[in-house]
């Protein structure tokens, strides 16, 4: 999966040869005996993590940070020291455990930036279930037919991953986790509601199913994961995702992130980054006046709006008081290729 080759895709090269090695064998990390065995004092070592070309990923192990600092963002460097630290702590634990919840789900390669990754999931075997500042241990037995193997690390498997995070996460978080797992295609609905049924009336199910149910493949963010719950949250029917309008006389106009048809509003979620040169944005404002031109309003919202979404709200108003009855564009949804993954509605829109 591109997300989890990304994670992989930085190299380690503030370390010597020999260390190097161990750490590219163990998934990018080593520990103190491997360091001192590569010819690093105690004194070297502490100078190269306060330096902050090595950083902890547990107690005794290290990471190179380097690379990662100077190609990835911010929550994508914070991913890529989390895999790492769930390895490690998985090679500390050996057999007691396995990497599981959301820390499962960063190693199959799915990437929620709303995630916490404070502290490393992990599922024992035996014993009960504790919590420490970076080490959260959750206590249940996964058969061996929900276990998977990952770079010598074992981890739940995709479904059971899903289904363990969406229990444990906020509702708008785990609306994003299902969104982004049916887009992977790192399950499907029919397997995330038959591992959900294992976990009976555990705590977070209600919270599951209800995430399960409003889940659709075709958001394609977080953004517009969060944005789809703000509106049903509002009271307002369902957004279609990614809509497909094209002009009258059939020609494609734009895809938009969603839809309200029965006001023929338009909301585009605008992440960071989304129009990279300027004539990306004047691009993006020539196909917004030829949705105008067929009689839908847009609305356009950022991570303000969902953070206080007060002023958005007034916008969407007076956008659906704006709203005429003039005849419009046919829209369809995406083509079966585009949501094999999501929602069942699939009923073209006509004018």
């Amino acid at each position: 999966m591109a997300g989890r080759r990304r994670l992989e895709q930085v190299h380690i090269k503030g370390v010597n040869r020999q260390l190097a090695a161990i750490a590219a064998r163990r998934g990018g990390w080593f520990d103190r005996t491997d360091a001192v065995a590569a010819g690093y004092s105690d004194a070297e070592i502490s100078e190269r993590v306060r330096a902050g070309r090595w950083t902890r990923v547990r107690r005794g192990a290290y990471a190179e940070v380097g690379s990662a600092d100077e190609s990835l963002p911010p929550w994508e460097r914070a991913a890529w020291l989390h895999v790492r630290a769930a390895k490690a702590y998985f090679h500390r634990l050996g057999g007691r455990a396995v990497v599981s919840h959301q820390s499962a789900l960063l190693l199959h390669g799915l990437q929620i930036s709303e995630v916490d990754l404070s502290r490393v999931h992990v599922t024992r075997r035996a014993g009960p279930g504790r919590s420490g500042r970076t080490l959260c241990q959750h206590a249940a037995q996964p058969p061996v037919t929900e276990v998977a193997t990952i770079d010598d690390t074992q981890v739940t498997s995709a479904p059971r991953a899903v289904v363990e995070a969406i229990r444990s996460v906020p509702y708008p978080t785990a609306v994003s986790v299902v969104d982004a797992a049916l887009r992977g295609g790192l399950a499907d609905r029919d397997q995330l509601r038959e591992m959900l049924r294992r976990f009976g009336r555990q705590r977070g199910v209600r919270t599951a199913q209800r995430a399960l149910a409003f889940g659709d493949g075709r958001s394609e963010s977080v953004g517009e994961s969060r944005m789809r719950v703000l509106l049903a949250d509002l009271g307002l029917p369902p957004a279609v995702p990614q809509a497909v309008i094209v002009d009258r006389s059939g020609t494609f106009v734009a895809r938009v992130d969603l839809l309200l048809r029965e006001w023929n509003v338009v909301i585009e979620f605008d992440g960071v980054g989304k129009y990279d040169s300027r004539q990306a944005l004047v691009a993006e404002k020539l196909r917004e006046d030829q949705l105008r031109d067929l009689g839908y309003q847009v609305v356009r919202a950022t991570w303000t709006d969902l953070d206080d979404p007060t002023t958005f709200v007034a916008r969407l108003s007076r956008a659906i008081h704006r709203s005429t009855q003039q005849p419009l564009a046919r829209v369809t949804p995406p083509t079966t290729t585009d949501a094999v993954h999501g929602s069942s509605d699939e009923t073209p829109v006509h004018s």
